[in-house]
């Protein structure tokens, strides 16, 4: 039985090449230095993403793409489903473990000096892995569909949205429509399972390719200079003098932290269960406390802190500057010194990066949604702004109300100011106008196209439009040429038999 065993194997290797696929991935020599456990964040981070593989792949057994049913279908997982409340944390843990160890790795690569000279395009991979990780736990978060995601993805849509030229066609792109809705979700749910995860495991094996053809960086000495004229022939000959196979000379470590980080997630996901739903989607529900996963929540504090006047600028050109700085870091800085111990300034800057970014999360998680949460019990509407309105308008001004504009519309001042304030809004807008931001949204705005009935909509509208000083008309089309009262008069009467008075 041994002998056709054997042979079996044999001729199944003959044919697939089993023994030197085996030697030429994880049996292929490495520096002995680099069995540290430095050294195992990586395959840290590869482990946290097939386990978001197989709990994802259970998970969509159940979870409805649809704006009515999402919602409903969390609920059935974390409470009727057995052990469904389980496989959420198992996979909402795997996420937060899967940020967290990607950023460690990359800052472990970067002081250990594993960008250079020949490693420039496993950097570039591994920074490409990181917006995809980050791509995954946002759209992930959009899958909940509960207000977090739903003002998440209106934030998204607001700065995809100022982009020149371009914003209209990316927010189209992006919610697949002028409102969040059902195609929106369904764009989100096809990004986060199919295109998104492909492209990770496309990356990943580029990523894979170049780490076994140029090597492991080998553990980082001081005095130790990377030139590119001999680089390759002293990492040749220290493969050579210390080289061991990475199974099963150098894998021990992997395997233990492999261990740590699945009992890890394990544990977090039977004691703490995943993140709940926080409450239906529904823009008109303001009096909430929304906020973004903690890898996030840095972005949430800057987008509050930022003055006014730089918002945009900022938050469309800081996210292209640092992806194209973290690119450029091999080609510029390609060779020399390694060591962290002799690189003070890279040392510095990832204290700093790291102390802004935990300063940035604590404020995004303290600091409250609104400036003023209380506007729309507290604030009062004057009496010039009340008497003398139609009962259509007077119907606006209780739906301006109820459905908490004032959160973030302030009138004259009084209400919250994260809107602009709706103070003679009916000279600045027409009425065709008010009633495509309204359904639409836009800048800030969310889209209540799927919360306000018609006749809400008309009635908000009137009101607005009536808010305007006294006796001035309010906005009109400047394409449609004005025809003065007198003319328009004349007109319309039929001229006079000759000799009438």
């Amino acid at each position: 039985m041994i002998g056709i065993f054997r042979n079996v194997c044999l001729w199944v290797d003959d044919r697939l090449h089993v023994s030197k696929l085996f030697a030429a991935t994880a049996g292929h020599h490495v520096p002995k230095s680099s069995g540290s456990w430095f050294y195992v964040l990586g395959s840290a981070t590869l482990l946290c993403f097939m386990i978001q593989l197989v709990t994802g792949t259970l998970l969509a057994f159940v979870y409805v793409p649809s704006a009515s049913q999402s919602y409903e279908t969390l609920m059935y997982l974390s409470y009727e489903q057995p052990l469904g409340w389980f496989l959420r944390g198992l996979h909402y843990w795997g996420s937060n473990f899967m940020v967290g160890i990607m950023f460690l790795h990359m800052t472990q690569v970067f002081l250990f000096g594993a960008y250079k000279y020949p490693r420039e395009i496993t950097w570039i991979s591994g920074c490409i892995l990181m917006l995809l990780t980050l791509g995954l736990a946002f759209t992930g978060q959009v899958m909940r569909f509960d207000e977090d995601a739903y003002w998440g993805t209106g934030i998204g849509a607001a700065i995809a949205g100022r982009v020149p030229f371009l914003g209209a066609q990316l927010v189209q792109l992006m919610l697949g429509g002028p409102i969040i809705n059902s195609d929106t979700l369904s764009r989100f749910f096809t990004l986060h399972v199919f295109i998104l995860p492909g492209s990770v495991l496309a990356l990943i094996s580029l990523h894979l390719r170049m780490v076994l053809t140029k090597g492991i960086n080998e553990y980082p000495k001081p005095g130790h200079i990377v030139r590119r004229e001999t680089y390759d022939q002293e990492y040749a000959a220290i493969i050579k003098k210390e080289g061991v196979p990475f199974f099963p000379k150098a894998i021990s470590k992997d395997l233990v932290a492999a261990s740590i980080v699945i009992f890890s997630i394990l544990f977090c996901a039977a004691v703490f269960g995943p993140k709940m739903p926080n409450g239906p989607a529904d823009p008109t529900q303001i009096v909430t406390v929304p906020r973004p996963d903690f890898y996030f929540l840095w972005i949430f504090a800057v987008a509050a802190l930022l003055p006014v006047y730089t918002e945009t600028f900022l938050l469309l050109a800081g996210g292209p500057v640092i992806i194209l700085i973290l690119f450029a870091l091999p080609f510029v800085n390609n060779t020399g010194e390694k060591s962290w111990r002799r690189r003070p300034v890279a040392v510095i800057t990832v204290i700093l990066i790291y102390v802004v970014l935990g300063i940035l999360t604590y404020l995004g998680n303290a600091s409250p949604w609104s400036p003023e949460m209380g506007a729309w019990t507290s604030a009062t509407t004057e009496k010039s702004r009340v008497i003398g309105r139609s009962p259509l308008e007077l119907q606006g001004l209780v739906l301006l109300q109820n459905k908490q504009c004032r959160n973030c519309h302030a009138i004259d001042g009084v209400g919250g100011h994260r809107g602009p304030d709706l103070m003679n809004i009916g000279t600045r807008l027409t009425e065709s106008q008010l009633i495509r931001q309204i359904i639409q949204g836009g800048g800030n705005m969310p889209a209540y196209g799927n919360k306000l009935l018609p006749y809400e909509v008309e009635a908000l509208t009137a009101y607005l439009v009536s808010l305007r000083p006294e006796g001035q008309p309010p906005a009109r089309d400047s394409s449609v040429p004005a025809v003065p009262p007198k003319e328009q008069s004349h007109t319309s009467l039929p001229p006079k038999p000759h000799g009438e008075s």
